[in-house]
């Protein structure tokens, strides 16, 4: 049977989950049992003790040490990759292989040139792959995009993003260090990790960005990866946009402004902060607090298009174009870096 003819009359979607990480235990993997029409019967780790460990918490009937094993589960529909995005691409081809749908974790994939692969092998196979670029599909995101589709800051001028945070103690670590700092298995560092969610937010509100310029270093030289990038950009409509992303300071700050003809709106993509909306009345700030787990109002239009009842947001073309732009972004220091490697293995 055909895997759209399958989607079409299955009632409950059965996910089996690559990874049991951090992002699982929370924003993820609870959604998978809480949204209708869906329930999380197999997970994979590596590490067999941990895989066990988490299918009993969380419920989960099944667990396997290797992909290959969930991924070819009679009893799996649909596949959830929750990886580092270095796997991102080997295990969608995999799933694709097998006819499964895929939900990948953000950023899609180390390249977009990865990110190309996978929506081919998903295309030949006639599945649907989806991105975890969950904004889309919150309230408070949500609400941000009807103030300006409604004309509420009037026309949409320029777009400026500020997010700063200092080190983490685990990327400063030598012998234990998070992955998220490491370019071979992120892409990059937390600027990959970070940013791609609010640019992915912007694609969504403003559309896509078509010229990207950027550069990047490693100012503090803490880890393997860049820690401040500059960025500026232009959307298709013709609107501006600039962003700082500093990992190598002191104070926190993270704040969006989206700037118009008549007023402007300021957000914040991570902290839990209300919006605000600035006018010729003044300004006013609208409180929309996030669902407990964050990811189930998007993983519902998955399960929703995948039943034939809905249409998800984030798919393969959409996710792959925030990578396109952070490529294009880092583009300049990756290759500096490269050369600079060379050099040293001179």
């Amino acid at each position: 049977m055909a895997v759209g003819r399958k989607m079409d009359t299955m009632k409950t979607i059965r996910w089996g989950m690559i990874g049991c990480g951090d992002v699982t235990e929370v924003k993820s993997g609870p959604a998978f049992q809480k949204a209708e029409g869906s329930s999380l019967v197999a997970c994979m780790r590596r590490n067999p003790a941990l895989a066990e460990d988490y299918a009993r918490r969380h419920q989960v009937p099944r667990w396997y040490a290797h992909a290959d094993d969930l991924i070819n589960d009679p009893e799996v529909d649909a596949v959830y990759i929750a990886t580092p995005p270095s796997s991102h691409c080997e295990y969608a081809v995999a799933c694709a292989q097998a006819g499964k749908p895929v939900y990948v974790e953000k950023p899609m994939a180390v390249t977009f040139a990865q990110c190309q692969q996978m929506i081919a092998a998903c295309r030949s196979a006639g599945v649907p792959l989806f991105v975890a670029y969950y904004r889309r599909s919150l309230s408070r995101f949500l609400k941000i995009k009807e103030l300006i589709d409604s004309g509420a800051i009037g026309q949409v001028r320029a777009v400026s993003v500020l997010l700063s945070q200092p080190p983490a103690p685990d990327e400063l670590d030598p012998l234990n260090r998070s992955w998220r700092v490491l370019p071979e298995i992120a892409g990059g560092g937390r600027f990959v990790d970070m940013a791609c969610h609010t640019l992915d937010f912007l694609d969504f509100t403003l559309g896509p960005i078509c010229d990207v310029s950027g550069s990047a270093s490693r100012l503090a030289g803490l880890y393997p990866a860049e820690d401040t990038v500059c960025a500026t950009f232009v959307f298709e409509s013709g609107v501006h946009g600039s962003g700082t992303w500093c990992f190598a300071c002191s104070a926190a700050t993270d704040w969006t402004e989206i700037i118009g003809s008549a007023g402007k709106i300021g957000f914040a993509t991570f902290e839990n902060r209300p919006i605000q909306v600035t006018d010729s009345s003044g300004t006013s700030l609208i409180e929309i607090a996030h669902p407990e787990h964050i990811q189930q109002p998007f993983i519902q239009t998955i399960v929703d298009e995948l039943n034939g009842r809905g249409t998800c947001p984030c798919h393969g073309e959409t996710g792959a174009r925030t990578t396109r732009v952070i490529d294009q972004i880092l583009a300049r220091y990756r290759t500096h870096e490269l050369e600079k490697r060379r050099h040293e293995g001179n």
